[in-house]
């Protein structure tokens, strides 16, 4: 039991952290641009495709700094050409326009790698077991990805609260004529945040990518979640999106290891449900079984009680 919690706790706060570094982005985009970026989840399947075809050639180093730069480049010259265009257009356009590039990415990667899995790897310098519990082994890749993420967070944060560039882009969000008349290019920022955006998807897709699968449905898989976090963070709220990241991180990760039904926890009460038909199956059903949609019961949950999210400011 002890070591069930242990190595729950471990992997739920490394997949919240990796969901993190995929919606921080997301949350970035929002909060400056109010832009929903469907094709979000894409730019991190790119991160993971480039970085496999660079480590192919160069190794795994290089491809972690430059195809988020890559993604990153590309995002900035969606922004620039597509999304500033449609932008007049209003809300309805834009969500139409990245929706369509989703698609357009995940064609433009069958055609290029084709349908199957690639063989992206972790690097063999980190392919080995850090630390040892219970019997059970910690690979020294998973806790660089842990603090890989913590770290990402801890200079995101400084950036946007503590630097220059960091006021000038929260000024921008607010008051943007005001931003201009100090002669600050305020179409430049919006086009830095969009690339800078993306490229933390692409960072995300780096990491994760050889740790899931290398594959062109990995941006429909994770997609959903990603929006799930946003929305129960809070549109635009960056710890939002952090503390809604381990949050549901922990609640699929350890709903997976529960193999008990409401009936059995009834039954630890006394209380014995003598229920025939469709209500006698549901009341059988593991947790196990539910983890997969445990997160989106709780985002409409949380837009039933709080729908601005944990930490939410913008009405959306």
């Amino acid at each position: 039991m002890l070591e069930y919690i242990v190595f729950s706790i471990l992997n739920s706060l490394l997949y919240g952290m990796l969901l993190f570094m995929l919606s921080s982005g997301l949350t970035l985009i929002f909060s400056m641009m109010g832009v929903l970026n469907f094709a979000h989840a894409s730019f991190f399947m790119l991160g993971a495709y480039f970085a496999f075809q660079i480590s192919v050639f160069v190794g795994f180093w290089p491809a972690l700094i430059f195809a988020p730069l890559i993604v990153g480049v590309l995002g900035a010259g969606v922004e620039r050409y597509g999304l500033r265009t449609v932008h007049k257009y209003g809300h309805v356009a834009e969500l139409l326009f990245t929706v369509g590039l989703a698609y357009l990415i995940e064609e433009s990667v069958n055609l290029i790698w084709g349908r199957s899995a690639m063989d992206y790897r972790i690097p063999e310098i980190l392919d080995f077991p850090l630390i040892t519990l219970f019997s059970t082994d910690l690979s020294a890749y998973r806790v660089f990805m842990l603090v890989r993420s913590i770290g990402m967070f801890v200079v995101l944060f400084m950036v946007l609260t503590r630097t220059r560039i960091g006021l000038i882009i929260q000024a921008a969000l607010t008051h943007p004529d005001g931003v201009s008349a100090l002669g600050h290019n305020v179409p430049g920022v919006f086009m830095l945040v969009f690339g800078g955006g993306s490229a933390l998807a692409g960072l995300a897709g780096v990491l994760g990518g050889n740790y899931l699968i290398t594959e062109p449905a990995m941006a429909a898989q994770l997609g959903p979640i990603v929006f799930v976090v946003v929305v129960v963070g809070g549109m635009g709220s960056l710890t939002g999106a952090f503390i809604a990241s381990l949050l549901l991180g922990a609640l699929q990760t350890f709903a997976v290891g529960i193999e008990y039904s409401m009936s059995d926890l009834l039954a630890l009460f006394g209380i014995n449900l003598d229920t025939g038909g469709l209500l006698k199956d549901l009341w059988r059903i593991q947790v196990s079984h539910t983890g997969p949609i445990l997160p989106y019961l709780f985002m409409v949950l949380m837009l039933m009680f709080r729908p601005k999210g944990l930490m939410g400011k913008r009405e959306t």
